[in-house]
């Protein structure tokens, strides 16, 4: 049971591992300037990108920086949303995805932090105003939350579009008559709408930290 419940989320699919296809998929759907006027999808793919580049330059301090985080969104953003589709495979779903946007990102950070603003990187260590006595635990424990940032933003994001998956996958196996079925047909109806949100919400939270842990530096 458990095995074909996690089945899912098998990348495995022989020799090549074809599942991991659905990463970049989101090429074909992406809006292009065919025509001299844009159309509609092309017109709210701008929206987005004028949002989101509106909240990026209130969050970072560094200019130029705007459209690195934007492609980020989108990637999280559209393999989330692929993953709501009927097989489908998830990529966000795994830490070999997460792991790789989330590392190159904290270790760039710093890397540049402690090369270039090797001061600025130790007083992060020691809070204004911490008492003598509490220096040298305030010390280890920013130390620690600075190593598990990217294991953090990892997890957080894998955790949660499994956690959907797992739940509607749970329920759609109890289906045993007419009426039962009726009633887990709306409720996975809902559980959907969650989703569409969660995946929304998940891309954005990811975006959020990774422009705050650029801030500090």
């Amino acid at each position: 049971m458990m095995t074909n419940l996690f089945s899912v989320f098998d990348p495995c699919t022989g020799y090549f591992s074809l599942n991991w296809i659905s990463t970049l998929l989101f090429i074909f759907i992406l809006p292009f300037n065919f025509w001299l006027m844009p159309n509609k999808i092309m017109m709210f793919y701008n929206v987005i990108m004028i949002l989101i580049n509106k909240e990026m330059t209130s969050l970072m301090k560094y200019k130029g920086n705007n459209m690195i985080m934007i492609s980020l969104f989108m990637l999280i953003l559209i393999n989330n949303m692929w993953g709501l589709l009927p097989y489908v495979f998830t990529s966000s779903s795994h830490l070999v995805f997460s792991l790789s946007l989330a590392l190159p990102f904290w270790l760039s950070f710093m890397m540049y932090g402690w090369t270039n603003k090797t001061n600025q990187m130790f007083t992060h260590l020691v809070p204004f105003g911490t008492p003598n006595i509490l220096m040298p635990f305030m010390v280890l424990i920013e130390t620690i939350s600075n190593l598990i940032r990217p294991g953090s933003l990892a997890v957080r994001l894998t955790a949660n579009m499994i956690a959907g998956h797992l739940l509607m996958s749970l329920l759609g196996g109890t289906i045993n008559n007419i009426y039962m079925m009726m009633i887990l047909m709306m409720i996975i109806l809902t559980l959907m709408l969650f989703e569409l949100a969660v995946s929304i919400i998940q891309a954005y939270v990811f975006l959020t930290l990774t422009t705050l842990y650029s801030s500090e530096i």
